[in-house]
């Protein structure tokens, strides 16, 4: 099948109906932007969640991952918040996220070198 084509006019009467269709608020967001520069037929933006990592995973895939790989029983709804938010941190390449992700690998470290056992 091939693409469909219309005429100059006929968009511009589809991109008509298509306000007219939108509620107040809506019209009023597109007349501050422009309405000659707004394009109701655009393709719309990838969202963040399809964002994925250096092993190809989204944030949901790892974090599903991680949590699976530890027993329900042994951590609370705040720890899978902190490992939610780490993970989020890495997949948008985060400065403050990198800092905690580079000092938990040096501590680790640490208490390896020196005898102790892991957190």
């Amino acid at each position: 099948m091939g693409e469909t084509h219309f005429s100059p006019e006929e968009i511009e009467e589809r991109k008509k109906a298509i306000f007219d269709a939108m509620g107040k608020r809506g019209q009023k967001q597109i007349m501050k932007t422009g309405y000659d520069i707004w394009d109701p037929f655009q393709e719309p933006k990838d969202p963040i969640d399809i964002r994925k990592d250096k092993t190809k995973r989204t944030s949901q895939e790892l974090i599903r991952e991680f949590l699976t790989a530890i027993d329900a029983d042994e951590y609370s709804n705040s720890y899978a918040q902190g490992a939610l938010e780490m993970c989020l941190g890495i997949i948008n390449d985060e400065e403050k996220i990198k800092g905690m992700f580079d000092f938990a690998q040096w501590y680790t470290q640490l208490l390896k070198k020196e005898g102790h056992d892991s957190l």
